[in-house]
């Protein structure tokens, strides 16, 4: 009982987040639109790149395209979550610390991650959401898949928007030692290239690493090498495992940083 008002006391102040992320969105409407015509242009050159590959081989690993067009898209669907309710919260956090704002979100009567991490959103690549949906379900259905795969797939794509969320939050702790995150930032932004191609096209080495020690190849491979062949369960099984040890570590790394600051408005 305790826990389900501690979430519903949350949700309340969530949704104050989003209305005043729409207010201040819709104050400044070209800047708006030109954020939706960015991704638009991102998603098009995506697909089109993929489409273009396949005009020049049949299969790319064991792949065909159909299976390379879901995984690109199921890509772009957590990529527009994270984009939607995470990415702004980055490119603020050096700010925050620098100038002791940071200050005023820690005394706020609710979590400090929650705080920090999910107060600001990005209302033009929420309003295109349905675009990155529309793909996964065309190629899902060229795909041929069963009822089972169409229930399980939300819940496969929650897992996934919660490793990045969790790899990239634990990174940008680094910014409580940084004079700005710059360097984090692109340093995330990096690992999300990688993390944006099936784990076939790495080398071993590479392979391991990115899949044992950042597994940030879990969060896009492990779904979608599942949905393609169910016998193929490990990966996911990793990736929940990945889940819960990138959350603990998290509580670490972020109570160690919260001991270390030091507030610019002292």
């Amino acid at each position: 009982m305790k826990l389900l008002k501690k979430i519903q006391y949350h949700l309340v102040i969530y949704k104050e987040f989003v209305r005043t992320c729409f207010i201040q969105a819709m104050a400044f409407r070209t800047h708006f639109v030109l954020l939706i015509i960015m991704d638009l242009f991102y998603y098009a050159s995506t697909i089109a790149s993929i489409d273009i590959i396949y005009n020049h081989v049949e299969q790319i690993g064991t792949w065909n395209r159909n299976q390379l067009m879901f995984f690109v898209s199921f890509m772009l669907l957590v990529d527009n979550m994270h984009m939607s309710f995470l990415a702004n919260n980055y490119w603020r956090l050096s700010l925050l610390i620098r100038t002791g704002e940071l200050d005023f979100l820690l005394v706020k009567p609710a979590s400090s991650l929650f705080s920090v991490y999910l107060r600001y959103l990005q209302p033009g690549s929420m309003t295109i959401f349905f675009i990155p949906v529309g793909f996964i379900i065309y190629f899902g259905i060229q795909l041929g898949f069963s009822w089972s795969v169409w229930i399980i797939l939300p819940f496969l794509i929650v897992l996934a928007f919660i490793l990045t969320g969790l790899i990239e939050t634990i990174i940008a702790c680094g910014m409580f030692w940084m004079i700005e995150g710059t360097g984090i930032n692109f340093l995330r932004m990096q690992l999300q290239q990688v993390s944006r191609w099936p784990d076939f096209i790495y080398s071993g080495f590479i392979r391991k690493i990115l899949t044992f020690v950042i597994p940030i190849l879990l969060i896009f491979n492990a779904p979608n090498r599942f949905i393609f062949d169910h016998t193929d369960w490990w990966p996911l099984a990793g990736m929940i495992a990945a889940i819960a040890i990138a959350w603990t570590i998290l509580q670490v790394v972020w109570k160690f940083c919260l001991d270390s600051y030091e507030s610019a408005s002292s």
